[in-house]
């Protein structure tokens, strides 16, 4: 399914189906210009979504040897159709942070690391491998890292007239962007901001603070001034600055949340933590929720634990090769 929704520059937003994924679909936006288009973000590299957007590209009559591509973040949602999209004359740009970050996960130790800290949070060995071999963001990734110009905070590419902003928004990703069409004050939001679900803010390796960058990249997104927000997944039917101070009241709720149950008992770990937080579970228990759903909340527990351990509020605690928290 195909929606314009802009003209001058012509916006259209292909519907790219996630089969069997809770985010429903992709939204991939197509900026049409008399010079040439731009496409923004591509869906897993899954049979549903190629067969999705190429039938979209096509009827808008995209030459990818022509086009831009831009992927707001590493996520396999993202990114997982690059190869099959693009041609050897398509220009594909993506932030600096996230391109050399999705290096390091398809040719070196990320994923690696990802385990380690699981199984050190309590999680339970044997779920961390199993989750591996059917989680879509390992599944339906890029399998080998492809060429792209790299781009940084600040700093602008053109489509003709038409100049769009690299705007850095780490937090969800290392180096996740949102990318800002200046003059008409455009913003495509990727998956920054959401409007009817939280995006995930895990804590990823060789990250201090993910949600701390979280966090002040909300207000760095709120200084815009925004006419239209355009996020990746599902619909934008509220105001973007109150749904930013939507997210931040949250994840302060969240935080305070994740104290009080440190504060109950010393020594858990974030398995046993995020157990006791509030999901939405559809009526299921901790005990009985699938495997995937509880490895995406441990790993956001674990960021609002590092933030609570930077802001020495709890302290972490080595225990042999477990690791566990208490209240200062």
């Amino acid at each position: 399914m195909i929606d314009k929704i802009y003209d001058k520059p012509d916006i259209y937003n292909i519907y790219v189906p996630l089969p069997n994924n809770p985010l429903k679909n992709l939204n991939c936006y197509v900026i049409k210009t008399a010079v040439g288009n731009l496409v923004v973000d591509t869906g897993f590299g899954q049979r549903e979504c190629f067969e999705a957007l190429t039938e979209g590209l096509q009827e808008l009559e995209v030459d990818m040897d022509k086009a831009t591509l831009y992927l707001t973040h590493l996520h396999s949602d993202h990114t997982g159709l690059v190869e099959l999209i693009r041609t050897d004359r398509t220009r594909v740009i993506m932030g600096a942070e996230d391109y050399s970050y999705l290096d390091r996960t398809i040719n070196g130790d990320i994923w690696a690391e990802f385990n380690r800290r699981f199984i050190a949070e309590g999680f339970p060995e044997a779920d961390v491998y199993a989750q591996e071999r059917e989680n879509p963001a390992v599944v339906y990734a890029p399998k080998k890292i492809f060429n792209a110009e790299t781009i940084k905070g600040g700093e602008s590419f053109f489509i003709g007239d038409y100049e769009f902003e690299c705007v850095s928004t780490p937090g969800h990703t290392p180096g996740n962007t949102c990318l800002f069409l200046k003059n008409e004050k455009i913003m495509f939001l990727g998956d920054h901001v959401l409007f009817d679900i939280s995006p995930n803010i895990t804590s990823w390796p060789f990250v201090k603070n993910s949600l701390e960058n979280y966090l002040i990249s909300l207000d760095a997104i709120a200084a815009y001034d925004i006419h239209l927000a355009l996020p990746a997944h599902r619909k934008n039917e509220m105001n973007v600055y109150e749904r930013i101070e939507q997210l931040k009241s949250h994840h302060a709720k969240r935080i305070q949340g994740t104290f009080d149950i440190v504060k109950k008992k010393d020594y858990q770990n974030a398995y046993e933590i995020a157990s006791q937080l509030k999901w939405s579970l559809r009526g299921k228990t901790w005990e009985a929720c699938p495997v995937q759903q509880k490895w995406f909340a441990t790993g956001e527990t674990m960021s609002h634990l590092d933030y609570l351990v930077e802001s020495n509020r709890i302290v972490k605690i080595k225990d042999g090769a477990r690791l566990v928290y208490r209240a200062k």
